[in-house]
């Protein structure tokens, strides 16, 4: 016969980090959203309390705590640096698939490509910020090397940087594995080409992007607060549905520093509901969200 334990102590102990924590409180809310404003610069009014509570409820019970003040303390405590990445990368909202607002490959194809290929640029350097799970920059790789094959001899290479503030979304993005599902909608040419489908996981479908495709990318972690960002020189950037997040003065901060590391007549792409309206940059409009730098 087994010996039943019935200590009080042990059954507390258990039950205080198994217990769905008590709710957030109006201060621990301002005391989170007030460092995310501030050290990632994404906007976390009064509605966005119950998301920041639901998906921190998962840190807590990881850490085995019991309330929101005990995450707090031991998030902004000195020795928890990996555990503010780890917070960012929960409360960070990431939203993509391939051939995203496909107009603008469009215009990369027939606008962009053609006017680098004219000054002289045979190896672009494209920058994909605020990646999130890759599909963006696979994208890119998939209609670079497109235009490779169509058109021989106009471009030798290409390069993609591919960055993000979020670890999780930068290590799922560098495996290039997606559900099945998510290339459905593709024409067929583009998924015979680009994609395989996996053999691995019978109940659980997916692809992985070619090999070809994913060694043309290369990702990085940046944080757009940063002073900086020290990626390099580059002929284009697609920085898309990224600075709806932000504050207005916040965007325009972000595009000048994005602009530092584009090229004299290199191109920046926004996404379709962004706008630069009011903001006094070195850029002509050549397409909807799509500038060239002057």
């Amino acid at each position: 016969m087994g010996i039943i334990d019935s200590s009080p102590n042990k059954n507390e102990s258990v039950s205080a980090f198994l217990a769905v924590p008590q709710s957030m409180s109006d201060v621990e809310f301002k005391t989170i959203s007030s460092y995310i404003e501030k050290k990632v610069g994404i906007k976390m009014p009064e509605e966005k309390k119950l998301m920041i509570q639901s998906r921190l409820t998962s840190r807590l019970k990881a850490l085995r705590m019991s309330s929101f003040k005990e995450y707090i303390d031991y998030v902004f405590s000195s020795d928890s640096n990996d555990e503010i990445v780890t917070m960012i990368d929960v409360l960070t909202t990431n939203l993509t698939h391939f051939f995203r607002e496909k107009e603008h490959f469009n215009v990369l194809v027939k606008t962009v490509l053609p006017s680098l290929v004219h000054a002289g640029v045979t190896v672009p350097q494209l920058w994909s910020a605020g990646c999130s799970t890759g599909e963006e920059p696979y994208t890119l790789s998939m209609v670079m090397n497109k235009y490779m094959r169509k058109r021989p001899g106009k471009i030798e290479n290409y390069d993609i940087l591919a960055t993000d503030i979020s670890t999780r979304v930068l290590s799922r993005a560098s495996n290039a594995v997606y559900p099945l599902e998510s290339v459905e909608n593709l024409p067929y040419e583009i998924k015979k080409l680009y994609f395989l489908k996996s053999k691995a996981h019978v109940d659980n479908p997916s692809v992985r992007v070619k090999q070809d495709i994913r060694a043309k990318v290369k990702f990085q972690r940046i944080n757009f607060m940063d002073p900086s960002y020290n990626v390099g020189m580059k002929d284009i950037i697609f920085c898309r549905n990224v600075l709806i997040y932000f504050e207005k003065k916040i965007q325009e901060e972000v595009i000048r520093k994005l602009l530092r590391n584009l090229n004299k007549g290199g191109f920046l792409f926004l996404g379709h509901s962004e706008t630069i309206f009011g903001m006094d940059l070195p850029v002509e409009t050549i397409a909807p969200t799509v500038f060239r730098k002057v």
